[in-house]
């Protein structure tokens, strides 16, 4: 069962794209109540700005609704909401008396928007894609999968972003070739290594084989953030005092319009007066600064130690970063000049394309779902938490490795469960996601919306870090294995393997080692990213 829809959730925009049968290539479709064109070369294409407001009088307002009501810096309008569900921020805003997450808002305004896609496009019976980032947990992919399909009432499929870009590239892509897809968004940047090949059947597209992927949480919002305490420097105000928390919203919008001029202007200005007292928050910029201060936070650094890790994964199979034929720019912030010049500079300008910076990913969703295919592999570790009586804490044993193609032939992982205290009967199996890249050795600075709606500048704790570093699967639905009989503290109970199915489900099989007993054979576990 094929479809036609695809879905690209983005912190920014939310694009739609639907395939067209006879032209063979996914389209962005537009929605007319909630979208807005925005020209690209010498196409148009439809944008959703994925911006959602609450009035006061119980009405919702989707999309460009809010902006052309000039309500998106208000402080009943939610934003960047994708960033904070990946990120899983618990950070909530008073509206009405009531407390609206941005995981809320978020449901709110795609439910909204897959309900008018599929009725519009009078969809039964037929599969939608929907986009996710490289480096998704497992509950970001949870969430959204769920999302799509209680909207749409139809089977969901995912796909992640970059891949799917380079599918939205296809009419340029060749069999057999490598192609890198730098994809740099509102609010991740992810990098895949793709090979198109050969189509299997007559009248059908070709697979693309993933060779290497890796992403970053570095997007957009950062570099927002970034402008946003360099312009509080410049004017030796603080984030936390009273008169900046007044403008925090339109002052973080602002510094978001500046980035967008410096990328195609060589100076641009910011100001902003609170509407109270009065005063002024002013600032300018040229280039040069503006790439300084992306030098300083080593956002160029970090861009190429993400790709490094994509072509290195390349390498494992084979490719080096010389095959790469050619280089797909995507999303909001490939459009940034000094940013372009580093991929140029890396692979040469005669490699690089982006004729469709905004679209691509939902395009290439709609071959995706219309029947294109994909050869992919796991994106994280992942591992059995375990707690370490001596240290109190917890220790994780690594079980499937990133990397890993599935499904597997051979057992992934084999272990011997002991008991760890007298009498026991009960042992417990959390499974854990785990992406050690996230971990940053710098202090990280991050917008946060309070109660009111005001944005202010927090600092992430160590704790706060790894928590969205490490992420347990089954933290609510842990598995059991119950003994036959009480054992004694560092008694053998049980053998355990573990493998991998098509679908990416953890599965175990178990042995009660004082009966004989086989308890489980290939039982699914959880299903991994």
């Amino acid at each position: 069962m094929a479809g036609r829809l695809a879905i690209d959730f983005g912190t920014s925009n939310t694009v739609l794209a639907n395939w067209d049968q006879i032209r063979q290539q996914g389209a962005a479709f537009p929605l007319l109540n909630y979208g807005r064109f925005l020209k690209i070369g010498d196409e148009r294409v439809s944008l959703i700005p994925s911006l959602i407001h609450y009035q006061s009088d119980g009405n919702i307002l989707y999309g460009n609704q809010v902006v052309q009501r000039n309500l998106t810096n208000s402080q009943r309008t939610f934003q960047w909401m994708k960033r904070y569900i990946s990120l899983s921020s618990p950070a909530a805003r008073k509206i009405d008396g009531k407390n609206v997450s941005h995981f809320m808002a978020a449901e709110a305004l795609l439910t909204e928007v897959i309900k008018s896609a599929t009725k519009e496009l009078r969809i039964e019976d037929e599969q939608i894609a929907v986009t996710v980032p490289v480096e998704a947990f497992e509950h970001y992919e949870s969430w959204i999968h769920e999302l799509a399909a209680n909207a749409s009432g139809q089977r969901i499929r995912l796909i992640d972003e970059p891949s799917a870009a380079a599918l939205g590239y296809s009419a340029r892509l060749f069999a057999n070739q490598a192609y890198l897809v730098f994809d740099f968004g509102g609010g991740t940047l992810d990098i895949s290594i793709v090979r198109q090949e050969e189509p299997s059947i007559a009248g059908q597209g070709g697979r693309c084989r993933v060779l290497g992927k890796a992403g970053s949480d570095l997007g957009g919002t950062v570099i927002d953030e970034w402008l946003f305490e360099e312009v509080l420097n410049i004017n030796g105000s603080n984030p936390s005092d009273p008169e900046i928390e007044q403008i925090s919203r339109l002052l973080l919008a602002e510094c978001e319009a500046l980035k967008e001029k410096l990328s195609s202007a060589d100076k641009a200005e910011l100001t902003v007066m609170n509407p109270i007292s009065g005063s002024l928050i002013a600032a300018r910029f040229d280039r040069q600064q503006f790439e300084s201060l992306l030098e300083r936070k080593s956002a160029y650094a970090g861009i190429e130690q993400t790709l490094q890790r994509a072509l290195n994964d390349a390498r494992e199979r084979g490719f080096e970063e010389d095959d790469i034929k050619m280089v797909l720019m995507v999303g909001g912030c490939s459009q940034i000049p000094s940013i372009q010049e580093l991929v140029r500079r890396r692979f040469g300008s005669e490699r690089v394309r982006m004729e469709r910076p905004l679209d691509a990913v939902a395009r290439g969703a709609a071959a995706f779902v219309a029947g294109e295919g994909f050869d992919d592999y796991l994106q994280h570790d992942y591992a059995l938490r375990m707690m370490n009586s001596s240290t109190n804490a917890y220790e994780y044993k690594p079980l499937v490795r990133r990397g890993t193609a599935y499904p597997s032939s051979e057992p992934l992982a084999s272990l011997t469960v002991k008991a760890t205290q007298n009498h026991q009967e009960i042992f417990g199996f959390y499974i854990c996601e785990i992406n050690g890249e996230k971990m940053s050795p710098r202090p990280i600075m991050e917008i946060f919306f309070t109660e009111s709606g005001n944005a202010k500048l927090v600092t992430l704790n160590e704790h706060e870090q790894e928590g969205r570093s490490i992420f347990c699967l089954n933290e609510k639905q842990p598995f059991f294995l119950e003994a036959d009989a009480p054992a004694y503290k560092g008694e053998a109970c049980f053998e355990v393997v573990f493998g991998l199915d098509s679908n990416r489900r953890l599965l175990i099989s178990a042995r009660d080692l004082k009966s004989g007993k086989n308890l489980h054979k290939d039982f699914p576990l959880v299903k991994l990213n």
